[in-house]
């Protein structure tokens, strides 16, 4: 059996500050010298995740037709209608 390995706090710096810049496992596999299944074990324990990706959709251009299809549920314009209005008294 193989033995455990011990983890320095230098190592566990270098995979958390790696992963908050957004690197994937296996470059930060590649730093350490490590196998990518092996950082990934120890990112977890050590909660390192990576940025949050943040995706922005374009609006579309509403069609002002009487006979247009209806507009999806959470539509930009439908919600607008919705939150915009002053709440009444």
């Amino acid at each position: 059996m193989p033995e455990a390995r011990v983890w320095t706090a230098a190592a566990d710096q270098v995979i958390c500050t790696m992963r908050e810049a957004g690197d994937t496992w296996a470059a930060i596999g590649c730093a350490l010298g490590l196998s990518r299944n092996t950082v990934i074990e120890r990112g977890r324990r050590l909660r390192a995740c990576a940025p949050p990706k943040i995706v922005m959709a374009a609006e579309k251009q509403v069609s002002e037709d009487p006979n247009r299809l209806p507009l999806p549920a959470g539509h930009p314009v439908t919600w607008r209608l919705i939150s915009d209005a002053p709440y009444p008294d």
